[in-house]
């Protein structure tokens, strides 16, 4: 049969084209996106680096990191671009690194990557063992902020105060101590394979801190202004408890999220607000029969339908270019984080038969890993300026990160370096910074969808650890769906 081509024929062929090769265009290099993003956590460690790191500019830094109350602090990682290694968000970099190393081991082996997570994962976890090691007390900041923010110098030459701060029992600091405690009980669950002895360990000592955490109640506001509970200390809790249970399936933690944890339906996941987290681990568990958890499903859902933008009960800001953006300044947390959880949520949706229910709509697995990949392909380079937000990766990355590390060159190890200089001979400078933040995915763009990539612009160039860790999990399950083989 003979075809004939009208003009509206060609018209609707090549506008079919051009959608299909968009689609096409937007996959990109999963693999390579997921493997940077852990080398970026390894220019986040501090004190004696392993033979096996990967980052030529780094080098042994802050190896007396404890030494002022005799206690060894060495190692863990720095949070930003500074050279503070501040307890709550680091526990929070850990706990959902092993999230992603639980979430999606298959995917990480089939990348080659688990191996290099769970290192990742260790290298917090034993921080923060070291920080928890006297009974009823955490270490929870190693660095003077103020000290460390009035210079600009590496850690490797740094001569800053490596001041200690702690909570106890007179002094209590539940978000923290929660926080560490869910920390240590997921790290336990990624490496138990490899060690169970050491496995053993952190979920003894994350139950431990659990009964710190909830027997001595109070919010801890020494790592302000730099980290403040806003939220609280229920949502790390839950959360705590909630790790434990998914660990150990032990009663007693289960039947503390269904008698005195408090939940509270939220709209964001981040460092300071864990609810969405603990309500989609536990809406798993309904999924699979406890009905009694009900209501940590609906408010999944609820978490899920203030975030897509089709949803009735939509609440979060979308920028023109399609990001989720809630506030300047590391706004790119919120997006990985988002997206993470869709992922995960999807998973256990697709695996239940099971939908997000936002009123009178429903929305499928399908829908919400969707949403999951468009919020990383932003992220990569598929936005309205064409260009990636991760150092090292895809079209015109971003050269100026807000780092210390990256934008110093290296300097003899007892070099002395004038601290006001520091901002003169580095900071100020507008040229790209000497030493590649490979797989950082920086603060990103502000809710126009407009970047300057320059490093005295910290809420759009700065880096953080848990940026990064919430986006392993959901680049890996991407690096498996859209493998070229």
């Amino acid at each position: 049969m003979k075809v004939v081509w009208t003009r509206i024929h060609v018209i609707t062929w090549l506008a079919l084209s051009l959608c299909l090769s968009s689609v096409a265009r937007a996959n990109f290099d999963y693999n390579s996106a997921l493997k940077k993003s852990i080398i970026f956590l390894e220019a986040q460690r501090s004190g004696k680096l392993p033979k096996s790191n990967r980052l030529s500019w780094r080098g042994d830094s802050a190896l007396e990191d404890g030494k002022l109350e005799n206690v060894d602090l060495v190692g863990g990682y720095y949070d930003a671009g500074d050279n503070v290694k501040y307890g709550l968000p680091l526990a929070f970099t850990v706990t959902t690194l092993a999230w992603a190393g639980i979430q999606y081991r298959s995917e990480l082996q089939a990348t080659g990557e688990m191996d290099n997570l769970r290192e990742a994962v260790r290298w917090g976890a034993d921080f923060l063992m070291k920080a928890s090691c006297k009974r009823n007390q955490l270490y929870v900041q190693v660095g003077d902020p103020v000290k460390d923010h009035e210079c600009w110098i590496r850690p490797e030459n740094m001569k800053t105060p490596r001041t200690l701060l702690k909570v106890d029992k007179n002094t209590p600091g539940t978000e923290i101590v929660a926080e560490t405690s869910a920390a240590l009980a997921a790290a336990s669950h990624v490496v138990r394979g490899g060690d169970r002895a050491y496995a053993r360990r952190l979920l003894n000592r994350a139950k431990r801190l659990f009964k710190l955490a909830k027997d001595n109640k109070g919010t801890y506001d020494g790592e302000c202004p730099f980290y403040c509970s806003n939220s609280g200390y229920n949502d790390e809790l839950l959360w705590a408890a909630t790790w434990l249970y998914k660990v150990t399936q032990k009663s007693e933690y289960l039947d503390y999220i269904k008698e005195e944890a408090t939940s509270a339906t939220v709209s964001e996941f981040s460092w300071d607000l864990k609810y969405a987290g603990a309500q989609i681990l536990l809406s798993r568990f309904y999924m699979e029969g406890d009905k009694d958890l009900k209501k940590f499903k609906e408010e999944a859902d609820n978490f899920i339908c203030s975030n897509l933008p089709d949803s009735p009960h939509h609440q979060v800001y979308i920028s023109p270019g399609g990001l989720i953006h809630l506030r300047d300044g590391a706004n790119t947390q919120y997006v990985t984080g988002a997206a993470f959880l869709f992922s995960a949520y999807s998973d256990y949706l697709s695996k239940h038969k099971e939908e997000a229910v936002c009123g009178d709509k429903k929305f499928s697995s399908t829908k919400l890993m969707a949403f999951a990949k468009q919020q990383m392909d932003y992220l990569l380079g598929k936005n309205p300026r064409e260009r990636s937000y991760m150092v090292g990766f895809g079209k015109n990355p971003p050269t100026q990160a807000h780092h210390r590390g990256a934008s110093v060159p290296k300097l003899p190890p007892n070099e002395r370096v004038s601290c006001p200089m520091s901002f003169v001979y580095w900071y100020n400078k507008d040229v790209p910074n000497p030493n590649e933040l490979t797989g950082a995915i920086l603060g990103g763009p502000d809710k126009n969808d407009q970047f300057e990539d320059k490093r005295t612009n910290s809420a759009m160039t700065e880096p953080t650890t848990y940026i990064n860790s919430l986006a392993v999990g959901v680049l890996a399950k991407l690096a498996r769906q859209h493998s070229p083989s």
